[in-house]
């Protein structure tokens, strides 16, 4: 399932894929991959993506 929530927060930041996979020490393909819904991110990086949005686990990744 597409993570929407992921995008529009990262859109919201005007971070790019690949600013926010910088500041979480990843590729831009795995927060693209993340966003299609084709890779599930460990609680490590969910938590990494999160601070760097300023969101909580339950605003970006359960429903």
């Amino acid at each position: 399932m597409k993570n929407l929530r992921l995008k529009s927060a990262r859109a919201a930041k005007d971070l790019s894929q690949d600013d926010l996979a910088r500041l979480c020490g990843v590729s831009r393909q795995t927060i693209s991959a993340i966003e299609k819904g084709d890779y599930n991110p460990t609680i490590k990086l969910c938590l990494a993506i999160c601070k760097a949005l300023d969101k909580t686990l339950d605003e970006l990744f359960w429903e």
